[in-house]
């Protein structure tokens, strides 16, 4: 005779159960109508691979993160000009589609109004997963709004981009990375076309003016971005059949959404009192969704990520990070970049370069969003 128990969420009769949702008990109803199962654990096995995971993606991470930092901070490797735009704009791209391709549609898939959650509870009273993300663009806009203005009133400063944005400038086919009305008599390297600015030349006020402005809106990035990665760690550590996919989808996912941080991070010009931050920065970032992996691995046999709690949180975090780099990849990279920026390079064939390379990173981490 076997033992086996049958889930009580499979006992009910389909041609009798009502769908009142009067109760908290009338919740699994729609839920297991929707998929959602209570208690079931999807974990396989293959925790050799899982192990490897953790530093695989801790390595790859971390270095697409600090490849744009060291082509523009280390001058012994002369990195050339045009690996260093691509790198830049190819990451503006690949954070544009992560709002839309892998945080937007997650976050309906979880929360959505179609879904088990959206249709159960308070939660099927609005249309509460567009209302996060419009919450978390808000308060993005009125952070950046406001740290701006706090700037501009500390250092008396009029409202324009010049002190807002490290300019990029080219000259002779040579990079020049330093904020307006800086003072400096940089080195540079002309077969590789990269010029590198002495931190001591560099005006310690204008760098401050710069560093601040930008780095709020930094932090918001990487805020929206490590939101993000943890369900990802967390999912990757636990999941079924599905992780002979999703493993090496998710080394370029990581890989591809470093260079975007790495590229946003590599434009901004740090105090010498601060020169260690973006390295931090960087590691931060890679360690993130290892050590979630890590911890998927320790609740692998108990972890349920299709269960309603799970579900409930993923979705809000991707809504929230959804609002963040929407706002972010838009109006912080694009019309930053391309738009308002009033240094923005004259030169035909490397605007075209830096569209491509935008439109190049947006494609391909649309692309394996069909995937993770």
């Amino acid at each position: 005779m076997s033992n086996v128990t049958t889930p009580w969420w499979k006992e009910w009769d389909p041609d009798t159960v009502t769908l009142t949702d009067t109760t908290p008990d009338d919740v699994w109803k729609i839920c297991v109508l929707e998929g959602v199962y209570f208690g079931e654990n999807e974990y396989n096995g293959n925790l050799g691979a899982r192990i490897s995971s953790v530093f695989v993606i801790l390595f790859v991470s971390t270095f697409f993160t600090m490849f744009p930092l060291i082509s523009t901070k280390v001058k012994k490797l002369k990195i050339p000009l045009y690996a260093y735009l691509f790198a830049r704009y190819f990451g503006s791209g690949v954070i544009v589609a992560t709002a839309f391709i892998h945080l937007m549609d997650p976050a309906y898939g979880a929360i959505g109004g179609n879904t088990c959650v959206g249709q159960t509870g308070n939660w099927g009273i609005y249309a509460w997963c567009p209302a996060i993300m419009l919450t978390s663009l808000t308060i993005t806009f009125l952070t950046d709004l406001f740290s701006s203005v706090w700037v501009e009133k500390k250092y008396g400063l009029s409202h324009d981009h010049t002190h807002d944005d490290v300019k990029d400038t080219v000259v002779n086919n040579e990079v020049v990375s330093s904020p307006e009305n800086c003072t400096a008599n940089g080195s540079h390297d002309s077969k590789n076309g990269v010029e590198y600015f002495e931190e001591s030349d560099v005006s310690s006020l204008d760098v401050v003016q710069s560093f601040q402005a930008q780095f709020y809106a930094f932090l918001i990035l990487e805020f929206g971005v490590i939101f993000h990665s943890v369900m990802i760690g967390l999912n990757l550590g636990s999941t079924g059949e599905e992780f002979a996919t999703l493993y090496p989808v998710l080394v370029f996912h990581q890989s591809f959404e470093g260079l975007g941080i790495g590229a946003r991070l590599s434009a901004i010009e740090f105090p010498r009192s601060k020169r260690w931050w973006p390295w931090a920065l960087c590691i931060a970032y890679g360690l993130t969704t290892p050590i979630c992996v890590a911890i998927g691995l320790g609740v692998r046999t108990r972890y349920v990520s299709g269960s309603y709690t799970a579900l409930v949180i993923s979705g809000v975090l991707d809504a929230i990070s959804a609002g963040i780099l929407l706002y972010t990849g838009l109006v912080e990279l694009l019309a930053r970049d391309f738009i308002f920026n009033p240094q923005r390079t004259k030169n035909l064939k490397e605007l075209s370069f830096n569209v491509i390379c935008t439109l190049f990173g947006a494609g391909i981490m649309a692309l394996i969003g069909k995937w993770a």
